[in-house]
């Protein structure tokens, strides 16, 4: 009785089983697609931490095809700068030689006399600006004032031009220590100055007041004694006998100066060798000196044929021949020489003569 029940119910289950598979599988057919899911966004507040930073490689450097090229060696813009410069210098250069040219041309067509030295009367009142610069660039007042200190005693200066040299002298005398470091009576007893030019010597005079104001004290005036003379340094002679002392202190009188100073005269004299040997004779024989500070030829030939081109306009012009050969006017004189220094290419002569022994008068 309770089998027949058990058996229907597992039919049953069996029938049902396959019609509810294949109602699933019409089902899982006529399923409408699904739509694929969007990426989730980060949320605004939760930022991507930022990709490692990573160093950017360096090109590597084009090889030269030379294995031993370096590179240029100076930049463009120096190249620039450089080549602007020579064309410059060369147009200068260019300017230059043809005014040097046209010069030479003028030059070589005057007929300059040999005296000159009356120009200076026109120049005196331009003399001091006309040679200012030239003399700062090449630094002579300090050879000026190192050839004026070694004075003592009477001293006479010739050329004195517009007193360029009145500056330097120490006046009055006092004791101290030469060069060579013996005992000596340094400073001036006296200053005479003397030029050929009128104008120049009135210039030199007016400076010498503005110097030293304190010579409007006579009394002052008569402690060492300061004169200026318009006179040719070729016939200067003595005012009065100048005092002098031997070794024993003793008052001795001679036509004699102790120092006697030119600067830059020779150039201007139209017979500067008798000049030398006029100055030889009124300087004191034993311990004497002549004092020369010069320009003339120099040691270079390329600079002398510059020098004689331009001779004649330059003479012409400022009164003075610069193509002199000093060494050779003073070799003429037969003064010693006692000292010779040249500077400038050999254009600058400084000497420090004296008479040359055995030629003292009787």
């Amino acid at each position: 009785m309770n089998t027949t029940p058990i058996r229907r119910a597992s039919r049953l289950n069996w029938a049902v089983a396959p019609s509810a598979r294949r109602n699933a599988h019409s089902k899982a057919q006529h399923k409408a697609p699904t739509r694929p899911q969007k990426p989730q966004r980060p949320s605004p507040s939760r930022r991507p931490p930022p990709p490692p930073q990573r160093p950017i490689p360096k090109p590597e450097p084009i090889l030269p095809a030379h294995p031993n090229y370096k590179g240029p060696i100076m930049s463009p813009r120096l190249m620039t700068f450089l080549g602007v410069s020579v064309l410059g210098i060369s147009a200068y250069c260019g300017f230059l030689y043809a005014s040097y040219s046209r010069e030479v041309s003028k030059a070589q067509a005057m007929n300059t006399p040999t005296d000159v030295s009356d120009r200076y009367n026109n120049t005196a009142p331009t003399f001091d600006a006309e040679v200012e610069i030239s003399e700062k660039a090449m630094r002579m007042g300090s050879k000026r004032a190192a050839l004026v200190r070694i004075a003592r005693g009477d001293v006479l200066e010739v050329s004195c031009g517009t007193g360029r040299n009145l500056e330097y002298y120490a006046l009055g005398e006092r004791r101290g220590t030469d060069d060579s470091g013996r005992a000596a009576i340094l400073g001036c007893r006296s200053l005479t100055l003397v030029d050929l030019s009128p104008q120049m010597v009135s210039i030199a005079e007016e400076k010498f007041k503005s110097l030293h104001p304190e010579y409007e004290d006579q009394e002052k005036a008569r402690l060492v004694p300061v004169s200026f003379r318009a006179e040719d340094a070729a016939t200067v002679t003595i005012a009065e006998p100048v005092k002098r002392h031997n070794a024993n202190g003793q008052d001795l009188k001679g036509p004699y100066y102790d120092t006697i100073v030119q600067t830059m005269g020779l150039c201007s004299m139209p017979d500067p060798v008798g000049t030398l040997r006029h100055l030889g004779e009124i300087t004191e024989p034993q311990n004497g000196r002549i004092l020369l500070l010069e320009h003339g030829r120099s040691h270079y030939n390329w600079l002398n044929r510059i020098l004689d081109n331009l001779a004649p306009a330059h003479a012409d012009r400022h009164g003075c021949w610069w193509n002199r050969d000093i060494g050779a006017i003073v070799k003429e004189s037969g003064l010693e020489i006692v000292e010779e220094k040249r500077w400038h290419f050999g254009t600058t002569w400084r000497y420090v003569l004296r008479p040359r022994q055995g030629s003292e008068k009787s």
